[in-house]
């Protein structure tokens, strides 16, 4: 009887490896399936050849391997989908399927007029996936860098409950409206950091082109009186940025290579990336976002609605709670939120309340913790989760709209302040000569 290797994910997502040894691969896939494994590889082991130069068995002319290898390549970098195109690819299907076409169908119907080479590779594997019997689900979890966990186990629970539809529906309408949030704030952020980028370049072309030249120019019309110390000040700091951001070294044969500055910021980059890597680091990142001057407000409102979009969308779906409260960790975003999401998940794993760790954390306001409250009490947690989502969705909007509103005259007082004070630094060493000329002149005509 054959034998064949297989790769493997448990109800978890843990990989694990193994070999059976069954009549078939077909056999096998369904063994994994029965062991409650999802198979993402299972190919036949290989045997050695009988006679040197003939074909080893299981291959097929040229060397090719027969059998189906479950560990598809995705093209594309990554093996990613935008969240854009992932968004309208469930509202598509959520709409073929809501009208009555087979879910076979539909995916061939979404895989030929799919533009992302990516996804229409997807969607060709998910299809085979299905020809080949296996559920939905099971074909969405060979796929972890395009569909994450709440996607697979909210279509899981579908499948389950046999109302596929209504959850493909649902999942359509909770990307939606994190897209249309995301992409509100990014839009919002979108005017003063394009502002800010030309302002910051024409202030460095300012510092590091203009006012230099001016430095000879003033020594030579002022001569031993000397400048004035705010621009010796301005001067001494043009003087810094030229020298120590580009410089053009002999050594480099007078190319332009970074100066101490620009290694400095790239040096403290490195070691920001590599320490929010770590778990201190990014509890500590994570923290401060939640709690940083103008944006963390805004940070702070789009974490709790997620949370509560998210767990109120999989309970509703059908998810148990104490699935939905791992996947709502995983998909958390921060780490500040995720370990509150934990102690609820122990919590009611010990038959409590999620009110209690809610409010322990210090992360939910008051007026979630007694709206979760009232929807444990009535039985209408989902429902009420929602509500709150739908209610920090019109905060978020508001919060972002008194951000921007808040940082365009910071912006124009900073950039009035910088500018003015070059202006300044420019002209006081006229007056001083203006000054000096008009003493020469009265001590003229007093001689």
């Amino acid at each position: 009887m054959p034998k064949f290797n297989y790769v493997a994910m448990d109800s978890r997502g843990k990989e694990t490896k193994g070999t059976l040894e069954v009549g078939s691969q077909a056999d096998a896939i369904n063994r994994l399936k029965e062991m409650g494994f999802f198979p993402t590889k299972v190919m036949e082991a290989e045997k050695p050849a009988a006679k040197k130069g003939a074909p080893a068995p299981g291959t097929a002319k040229g060397g090719a391997k027969k059998g189906i290898n479950l560990n598809f390549k995705i093209p594309g970098l990554g093996g990613g989908v935008k969240t854009k195109v992932l968004t309208t690819f469930t509202r598509q299907l959520a709409t073929l399927v809501d009208a009555g076409l087979p879910l076979l169908r539909g995916l061939r119907v979404l895989e030929k007029q799919e533009r992302n080479p990516t996804l229409k590779g997807v969607l060709n594997d998910l299809a085979m996936s299905i020809e080949g019997g296996s559920t939905f689900s099971e074909g969405l979890a060979q796929h972890p860098k395009v569909f994450n966990k709440l996607f697979v186990n909210m279509v899981k629970a579908g499948e389950l409950g046999g109302v596929l539809e209504v959850v493909l529906n649902r999942l359509s309408e909770f990307m939606e409206k994190a897209e249309k949030i995301k992409g509100k704030v990014i839009a919002a952020m979108f005017y003063p950091s394009a502002v800010m980028t030309v302002a910051v370049g024409i202030l460095a072309l300012l510092m590091v082109v203009v006012v230099p030249k001016f430095k000879q120019i003033f020594a030579d019309m002022l001569g031993d009186a000397g400048m004035p110390a705010f621009t010796e000040f301005v001067l001494k700091i043009s003087e810094i940025m030229k020298d120590y951001t580009i410089v053009f070294p002999e050594w480099a044969g007078g190319f332009p290579v970074p100066g101490p500055v620009v290694v400095g910021i790239i040096v403290f980059v490195i070691f920001f990336k590599v320490g929010v890597k770590t778990k201190k680091g990014r509890w500590l990142f994570d923290k401060f976002k939640l709690h940083m001057p103008v944006i963390g407000s805004v940070v702070s409102k789009v974490a709790i609605s997620r949370f509560c979009r998210t767990l109120g969308t999989l309970v509703s779906s059908g998810v148990p709670i104490l699935q939905a409260l791992n996947i709502v960790k995983e998909t958390a975003g921060n780490v500040i939120i995720a370990n509150a999401v934990q102690a609820i998940h122990e919590s009611v794993k010990e038959g409590e309340t999620i009110t209690a760790p809610l409010e322990k954390s210090g992360v939910f306001p008051p007026m979630v913790i007694s709206m979760v409250d009232v929807g444990e009490q009535t039985g209408a947690l989902p429902e009420m989760l929602l509500k709150i989502a739908d209610n920090y969705d019109d905060e978020v909007d508001n919060a972002v709209a008194a951000m921007t509103s808040l940082l365009e005259p910071i912006m124009i007082v900073f950039l009035a302040v910088i500018v003015g004070s070059i202006v300044i630094a420019l002209f006081l060493p006229l007056i001083s000569l203006i000054d000096k000329l008009g003493g020469d002149e009265g001590s003229g005509k007093g001689d």
